[in-house]
């Protein structure tokens, strides 16, 4: 399988999650979690599953700042519906990485472990969304913008006619490129930069 090499320079996720542990899953419950696995899930790579990513990866480390985040044990809320524009695409790259659905998810194991109703949508809040520990409470919302890294200007000539089907092989792969190209600069450049992803305590 041939894909961009940049998804394996993306940080990844390290996790503890308590109900693989017991379920002899993964060696002590540690789980790492990387890009390219969650491009498989989504089916594709782009500035909307590459933002929840990393989004979610920035909320953990402000929630877990001296520890290992706790999967299962965070709570997602979003201000959108989930049949909201992309709403259901971030809830799902999150859900893949914190284990938190709304009312899909395992039930529990003798009154542990349970990964539903941990995802609110419609929510009363501004951010894009707010993630919160069910252990302690503590609270961080993320905003997230993509506009901020704009694609190349070639993508916009381009699109019409990849999309139409009237594009060469050379045009098709020249898209991709750029498109992955702006998701790589989101994911690695733009990593740190606030207006691109930003965490506030609430």
């Amino acid at each position: 399988m041939s894909y961009p090499k940049w998804f394996d320079d993306v940080e990844s996720i390290s996790l503890y999650d308590g109900l693989s542990e017991v379920l002899g899953t993964f060696d002590d419950g540690l789980v790492k979690i990387k890009y390219l696995p969650i491009v498989k899930m989504a089916g594709h790579s782009c500035p909307t599953v590459g933002g929840a990513y990393l989004m979610t990866q920035k909320a953990l480390k402000a929630l877990y700042p001296d520890s290992l985040p706790a999967r299962g044990e965070i709570k997602v809320s979003f201000k959108d519906d989930i049949s909201e524009g992309v709403a259901g695409v971030i809830a799902s790259v999150i859900s893949n990485i914190t284990g938190a659905t709304d009312n899909t998810g395992f039930k529990g194991l003798g009154g542990k472990f349970k990964r539903y109703a941990l995802m609110e949508f419609n929510s009363d809040i501004t951010a894009s969304a707010r993630f919160e520990r069910t252990d302690s409470g503590k609270k961080v919302d993320v905003f997230y913008s993509h506009q901020v890294v704009p694609g190349n200007p070639k993508m916009q000539e381009l699109m019409p006619k990849v999309i139409g089907g009237m594009a060469s092989s050379e045009e098709k792969k020249l898209f991709g490129e750029l498109w992955q190209e702006r998701v790589r600069k989101i994911l690695i450049d733009f990593k740190d930069d606030d207006t691109v992803c930003r965490v506030e305590e609430v």
